[in-house]
């Protein structure tokens, strides 16, 4: 009689009836439609990327390496796997010319390096080949792993683990990237899903009730997802890969160059068109050596993002339009403190002072836009500043001047109990116990500088700003050199900046304010300064002095820190190796519980259909299931008697009878017909699990079979 081998089972290779399957894998519309699942689970798992690079060249690169692998596997399904893979190569190869615009003959090493490269870069990162390549590859094997498990195996979900493979390499490479991977994860969780049923031999209904589901679970972790504690703290892998070595980045510093520059004042630099006048600042100067400053910046790759310093207060932003003219070297001018870069290729940064770097000089009429955030604190939060402890920032070369510049920073700050109150009036020592003057020797020694304070008293920016941050140090404050320009005569809402525009001056870093700036050069005709912005920091420091409560009855408290290791902040979340764990051990619990439950809520729902024709259908379907069938829907009852062991046919015999009987004679079925099939489908089942080896029956299982 003919029959059917079952519609509903779980697939299963290694089961006891794959030998009686098929060598050709014909073109059915389940098999083209999980191949595209795959496909577009890739693409999302690649898509992961975008807090990584921008979006035109990223969809550039997704889209080949998420679909040629699958339409390979379509056409070579029947065709030796090697032969696959070599075709992938090929092809894998062939889609890098576009992505480099040509032959790459550093491919491999591009490859091998764009993991160091892109841990290194300061998200979003440039569109780059060299950092490309590797996204490229990641979504090419991807897809080429899934496609080939979809058309070489029977297996349900299995092809989705390379994409979500993918998607984790996204999700740590995009960590401080802009954006949310969420909407990604919820739509790979509905992409897994459709796979699953797709693979799983359903009717096509199952499709319209199962993905509203899990749609619904989608987007409830969308929901949930940013609720969660750990989210607040992701690992980031950039906290552990190493930077590259602090460099000299031009031959001459910009410190060197002031004296040079106000000795020919009218030499055009750069126009910057802004929203408001500010000081532009150049480069950041950060470590002494008794001769001269110097950088510590580990310069950075950027796309064009510029991490925020630790000042989260009012602030307001300046955008500009910066125009080279004649400015040399390869630093690059802006507002401080800068957010966002646009029109600079190969854009560097120091994410510790915000200073900018171009990978070549620019040329005459080079342009680029800069967004900044110029922090504005309260009165209240100068006078609770706090310096903050970093021995580097407060070391002086060894010598005899140290004493010195520490009598007179004494001298000058006496009174003063807050470090702030402590820096204007050091800031207004030096401006009034000296001159300005562009005919002083040059130079920033400590030979110089003892000269300067002892006996010519006149000296330039460069003399001022070095030495008042020479003796902030020997106070314990934090401090350094900035070397940037006023903004310039403006006309027309342009700020024409020249080289008698330049001027230093100093920071100090306090704990939560960042960086504040102080200005000791006089005005150039006196103790006032003829430039608005300074002028009126001057005024305002002056100001504050004046309103500071002696004794400190009134003065705001800094706000207490925790000790090193004496806890953790509020919402931080888990460390990292309890979370890893935890959240491993939460999956792997759910599969073994879904693993355990599927199959006995299968056998339950069969065993109580409703009427004895359906329990006798859901013992057949139940005992197909068993022997490993679900595939074989082409197989008669009585073929599937016939390949079957004498010890489960004596069993299997009387059942297929008894299937046979009610799909083609089903009137007058009765429930003891019901009660026998079951009764024979638990013999089979018995039967099988004592010939099935343990490890065979663990592992159909864990892979819900």
């Amino acid at each position: 009689m003919p029959g059917s081998a079952g519609a509903e089972g779980v697939s299963g290779s290694g089961g006891v009836g794959d030998t009686g399957r098929a060598a050709r894998r014909p073109l059915t519309w389940r098999l083209v439609t999980a191949l595209l699942i795959v496909a577009v689970l890739t693409g999302v798992a690649g898509w992961g990327c975008h807090r990584v690079f921008p979006t035109q060249p990223l969809l550039q690169v997704l889209a080949p390496a998420a679909l040629v692998p699958v339409v390979v596997a379509l056409l070579a399904r029947n065709r030796p796997l090697w032969l696959a893979l070599l075709v992938n190569v090929v092809l894998w190869f062939a889609a890098t010319v576009p992505i480099y615009q040509g032959l790459a003959p550093g491919l491999v090493k591009d490859l091998a390096n764009a993991w160091q490269a892109l841990l290194t870069t300061l998200l979003p990162a440039q569109p780059e080949p060299r950092l490309l390549i590797l996204v490229h590859t990641v979504v090419w094997l991807a897809s080429l792993v899934g496609a080939e498990i979809v058309t070489r195996t029977t297996t349900r979900a299995a092809a989705a683990l390379p994409a979500v493979a993918a998607f984790g390499v996204a999700l740590l490479l995009g960590v401080d990237g802009e954006g949310s991977n969420l909407p990604a994860a919820s739509a790979l969780v509905v992409l897994v899903a459709a796979l699953a049923l797709v693979r799983d031999g359903r009717p096509a209904h199952w499709l319209l009730a199962g993905l509203p589901a899990a749609g619904l679970l989608a987007g409830a972790a969308l929901v949930v997802g940013p609720l969660l504690p750990i989210a607040a703290e992701p690992y980031n892998p950039r906290s552990d890969a190493e930077l590259p070595p602090p460099v000299r980045v031009d031959s001459v510093s910009p410190l060197d160059r002031v004296t040079a520059w106000l000795q020919a004042p009218d030499r055009p630099l750069f126009t910057v068109k802004a929203d408001k006048p500010a000081n532009w600042r150049l480069a950041v100067l950060d470590r002494y050596d008794g001769v001269r400053w110097t950088s510590s910046a580990r310069f950075q790759p950027t796309g064009g993002r510029v991490p925020a310093d630790e000042w989260t207060g009012a602030a307001e932003t300046v955008r500009q339009r910066v125009t080279v003219d004649g400015l040399p070297g390869t630093w690059l001018p802006a507002a401080e403190r800068p957010e966002s870069v646009t029109g600079v290729p190969g854009l560097a940064v120091d994410p510790g002072s915000g200073a900018l770097l171009a990978a070549e000089p620019p040329g005459k009429g080079f342009g680029y836009e800069v967004s900044s955030r110029v922090a504005r604190p309260s009165k209240e939060e100068l006078v609770a500043a706090v310096p903050v402890k970093d021995a580097a920032l407060t070391a002086f070369p060894a010598g005899p001047q140290e004493a010195k510049f520490r009598k007179l920073a004494q001298q000058a700050v006496k009174g003063a109990d807050e470090p702030i109150k402590q820096a204007y009036r050091l800031q207004k020592y030096l401006r009034t116990s000296a001159a300005y003057d562009i005919t002083a020797p040059p130079g920033h020694s400590l030979k110089g500088l003892e000269f300067f304070l002892e006996t010519t008293h006149r000296g330039t920016s460069e003399q001022f700003a070095s030495t008042f941050a020479l003796m902030a140090r020997t106070l314990g404050l934090p401090s350094r050199v900035v070397v940037g320009f006023r903004p310039g005569v403006q006309s027309g809402g342009v700020h024409q900046v020249k080289s008698g525009d330049v001027m230093a001056w100093a920071e100090i870093q306090f704990e939560g304010l960042g960086w504040r700036p102080f200005y000791p050069t006089p005005g150039r005709s006196g103790a006032k300064d003829d430039h608005e912005v300074v002028s009126s920091a001057i005024e305002e420091s002056e100001r504050l002095e004046g309103e500071f409560t002696q004794g400190g009855a009134n003065r705001p408290k800094p706000s207490a820190k925790p000790s090193p290791g004496g806890g953790r902040e509020p919402g931080e979340g888990a460390p990292l190796w309890v979370i890893v764990p935890a959240a491993a051990a939460g999956v792997l619990a759910v599969y073994a519980v879904v693993a355990v439950a599927l199959p006995w809520w299968r056998r339950r729902r069969r065993r109580s259909a409703p009427g004895a024709e359906g329990r006798v259908l859901g013992a057949w379907q139940q005992t197909c299931d068993d022997l490993g069938l679900k595939d074989n829907r082409a197989l008669t009852a009585e073929e599937v008697v016939e390949r079957h062991p004498t010890a489960i046919s004596q069993h299997l015999r009387p059942l297929a009878d008894i299937s046979n009987y009610v799909r083609y004679a089903p009137d007058g079925v009765a429930d003891q017909a019901a009660d026998e099939a079951w009764r024979r489908s638990d013999a089979v089942r018995a039967e099988v699990r004592r010939s099935t080896p343990l490890k065979r029956r663990v592992r159909r299982r864990l892979l819900l079979r």
